[in-house]
């Protein structure tokens, strides 16, 4: 199973979706909104039917894209990040929270962090495997994906990529319960699991209460130090500035 381009593309497309819908909310015109429903029927531009009618692989990433993100309000996790580009930005940010974090703690460096942005591409592969397994479960946070858009989601990511195996894969994790604890155990590094948890705060609404508190059960199962949490979303906060 190939990830490492697909997840590449479906955060390249998120962001440009993203951003395309939080300029339309400046206009003073309401956001696409109500899961799904707003997204393929919405009016104007930025919404899902306008991107899959474009051409080429960008507008069908930035479909399965719209799909996770489902009526999640629209968040700019662009900025700085768009400097760095899709799966590379994740690394950057993970490296950049983890040294603010040590020296926060006051301690001496315990060797470079190998993110995914320094990695060879065979550990990029499995750092991909694990931040995409984090994105499908951060989609379903909200408890509101229903059998149709899974079907959906599935259809997009076909389109993305016929990879017999990534679809069988997919749907597995798609009708999967939501358990944080399941997705924590995709971490093998703490390097990878600081990225999925960036990856997840991405993509989550944090004020809505379920999935806030999906995001602090997902923290604790991944174990990540408190300061180091805190630290990793001040990041992709600043990223999205």
């Amino acid at each position: 199973m190939n990830t490492r381009g697909l997840l590449d593309q479906l955060l390249r497309s998120g962001q440009d979706l993203l951003q395309k819908q939080g300029s339309k909310s400046t206009t003073g015109k309401p956001v696409a909104n109500g899961g799904l429903g707003g997204l393929l029927g919405g009016a104007g531009g930025g919404n899902l039917g306008s991107l899959l009618s474009g051409a080429g692989g960008g507008a069908v990433a930035a479909g399965a894209m719209g799909l996770l993100l489902g009526n999640k309000k629209a968040r700019k996790f662009g900025g700085k990040a768009l400097t760095y580009g899709g799966l590379a930005a994740l690394g950057v940010i993970a490296y950049k929270a983890y040294g603010n974090w040590q020296a926060q703690q006051g301690s001496a460096p315990q060797g470079e962090p190998q993110t995914l942005d320094r990695l060879p591409p065979a550990q990029v592969e499995l750092h991909s495997q694990a931040i995409l397994k984090a994105l499908v479960a951060a989609a379903k946070a909200d408890g509101h994906v229903d059998e149709r858009e899974k079907a959906l989601i599935e259809g997009e990511f076909v389109k993305l990529d016929n990879d017999q195996e990534l679809q069988q894969w997919l749907h597995t994790e798609l009708n999967k319960p939501l358990d944080p604890a399941d997705v924590a155990r995709a971490a093998s590094t703490p390097e990878m699991a600081a990225e999925m948890y960036i990856a997840s705060v991405m993509l989550v609404d944090e004020e809505h209460f379920m999935e806030r508190a999906y995001l602090d059960e997902l923290a604790k199962q991944l174990r990540l130090d408190p300061a180091l949490k805190t630290e990793l979303e001040n990041q992709v906060r600043q990223a999205g500035t």
